[in-house]
């Protein structure tokens, strides 16, 4: 049974304010909470669940989960829940906070000015996938804790670790990491062997990156068009250039 004092607090964290304020975030349905559940890295604090998903997925859990879980009723999660369709089980987690990254050694996303959540949850799950672990976003990205951003991850907001900062205060103490702008008018990705090391760096959906960082940037690179579009969405330019320039071994 939930109460409606417990709604009330459910629906306050789909505000950034509140989120960062309880420094928690809302994720929803079996796939990404049993994928949140088995990552250490990530504490749960309150699960919301229907009968079913209880049964299937936490034998015992009542006794034996570290973390408090309520039972309730399917009409109960949908006056909660952020989905169009709720999906048996709605979790609280807590936010994982990261103000430094180690961008040596590695390949890393910086993402400017990203405000579409459904574009920098689906970046979050393509770095996933490519093995890109740290991501810095400008200050005025989408927040990747959103009820949406979170879903559209697919639970690699686990995995990966997001940083928010001002960019061009970041890119000016890093002057030994080469940045690789994504733009409409560098060098096409086809020419360029795989990275070991360096930033990819991604502008805003419609405005491209600023002036102010492109200055820190000592290559500029792009995906050949072949067709007539005028550009690419920015999740699927991502996709596109770490598929390229990222290799496994």
């Amino acid at each position: 049974m939930i109460t409606k004092l417990q709604v009330k607090y459910i629906q306050s964290l789909g505000q950034k304010k509140f989120r960062d304020e309880e420094a928690v975030f809302i994720a929803e349905g079996p796939k990404i909470i049993n994928e949140l559940l088995g990552d250490p890295s990530i504490k749960p604090v309150t699960v919301y669940a229907i009968r079913e998903w209880i049964d299937e997925a936490m034998p015992a859990a009542e006794t034996t989960a570290p973390f408090e879980l309520i039972e309730i009723k399917q009409q109960e999660l949908e006056r909660c829940s952020f989905l169009h369709t709720p999906n048996q089980v709605l979790g609280i987690f807590k936010k994982p906070v990261y103000t430094k990254l180690d961008f040596s050694n590695t390949v890393s996303l910086m993402l400017d000015g990203i405000q579409d959540p459904g574009n920098l949850g689906t970046i979050i799950r393509i770095a996933d996938w490519f093995g890109i672990v740290n991501i810095a976003c400008s200050n005025d990205c989408a927040d990747a804790f959103a009820p949406k951003v979170v879903q559209a991850t697919m639970g690699s907001i686990a995995r990966v670790k997001l940083m928010y900062t001002d960019l061009a205060e970041l890119m000016k103490a890093m002057p030994d990491i080469d940045l690789y702008a994504a733009t409409l008018d560098g060098v096409s990705i086809d020419n360029l062997q795989p990275l070991r090391q360096g930033i990819i760096v991604t502008g805003n959906e419609s405005r491209g990156i600023s002036g102010t960082l492109l200055q820190y940037c000592k290559h500029k690179i792009t995906i050949p068009r072949i067709g007539h579009a005028e550009s690419l969405n920015a999740a699927v330019a991502t996709g596109i250039i770490l598929s390229h320039l990222v290799k496994g071994g």
